[in-house]
């Protein structure tokens, strides 16, 4: 989805938000990362999700409309206690076990859009 500046959004802060009319995705991800420090170059913090090969991040799509190609963006939320000492934001990791409950929207998002626990 487009800024009011006419750019593209990348990160699209889910709190408070309802997503039943939107066209929800899942957005595979390997890692995020998260840069700390006042100067360049700043210390670089990678995040996996432990214990699997990739991460799918909650997000939402829009198809394409004249001649702007498809887009899409990643949802966030407030961090979890991995990634607060970073950063005051991080995107929405979905376990497998929600992935179709994004998609279909069959729990509401309070359940689904937030951080994921400790150790994560």
């Amino acid at each position: 989805p487009g800024s009011p500046k006419g750019g593209p959004v990348f990160n699209f802060r889910s709190e408070g938000r309802r997503f039943a009319a939107t066209k929800r995705c899942l957005i595979p991800a390997s890692a995020f990362f998260e840069f700390t420090g006042a100067r360049y170059p700043k210390a670089k913090h990678r995040f996996t999700l432990t214990g699997a090969p990739f991460m799918p991040n909650a997000g939402l799509w829009r198809e394409a409309v004249g001649n702007k190609p498809p887009t899409f963006t990643m949802l966030t939320t407030e961090p979890g206690s991995d990634v607060a000492p970073y950063h005051n934001r991080q995107v929405v990791v979905l376990r497998p076990q929600h992935w179709a409950a994004w998609l279909n929207l069959t729990k509401p998002e309070g359940e689904l859009l937030r951080p994921l626990p400790a150790g994560a």
